[in-house]
């Protein structure tokens, strides 16, 4: 209910303010499960995405965001999945949470790079998106984040105004064996050689170090 009423207030405010251009919208499914990977360039990027598509998207996020902190952060993760990030099966149930989602028909959001990127370029990406493609069996839609480092960069705790940006590509399905490491990294490196095609960002071929205080979705 909570985050049927907060989207029906959000998205005028958010075409009004920040004037977003949309890309490849059609490639979203209207029903059935999907996984959006997408790049990460600001918190507000699990905020425009949901707000964007027809759909309900799902985020895991760590519990600090629902309980404590920026109040605009804790209105951005309400509708999304709470994890305890600095339990040591963080990361597994994360993708259990997820698979859940999937199974369910529903769409669910990641972040490969695991955290938002600290200078704007596109990191190595984890293989957490290539597990729950090849165990669910949802296809993968690429998603580039354009210009929302700069409504919210971080560190800051207003939003600016400034026009953003989502380009969302051509479903992705892959075959493979989610146990074996070789077939979670090739997927997840056609992922991330896609959100790059898409964002134009430059790769960088190794993880994003996470900030202190983190601002991100976990990964795997």
């Amino acid at each position: 209910m909570f985050y049927r009423v907060a989207k029906f207030l959000s998205v005028p405010a958010v075409h009004l303010v920040w004037r977003p251009k949309v890309e490849g919208r059609g490639n979203v499914p209207e029903q059935g499960p999907a996984i959006l990977a997408s790049n990460h360039l600001s918190i507000l990027d699990s905020f425009f995405l949901p707000a964007l598509l027809p759909r309900r998207v799902t985020f895991v996020a760590k519990n600090e965001y629902f309980t404590s902190g920026n109040p605009i952060t804790r209105m951005i993760m309400q509708g999304n999945l709470a994890i305890d990030r600095d339990s040591a099966g963080a990361a597994q149930e994360m993708l259990d949470l997820a698979a859940g989602v999937l199974k369910g028909g529903e769409l669910f959001g990641i972040y490969p790079e695991g955290t938002r990127s600290p200078d704007g370029r596109l990191y190595k990406g984890r293989i957490g998106v290539a597990w729950l493609a090849l165990t669910t069996g949802a296809p993968v839609l690429p998603v580039a984040m354009l210009g929302t480092e700069r409504v919210l960069p971080p560190g800051a705790s207003v939003p600016r105004v400034h026009r953003i940006g989502v380009r969302i590509g051509e479903p992705m399905t892959f075959t493979g064996d989610p146990g074996r490491a070789r077939d979670r990294r090739l997927v997840t490196d056609e992922v991330m050689a896609a959100i790059q095609r898409l964002s134009g960002q430059e790769y960088v071929s190794s993880y994003a170090k996470r900030p202190t205080p983190d601002a991100s979705t976990p990964d795997a």
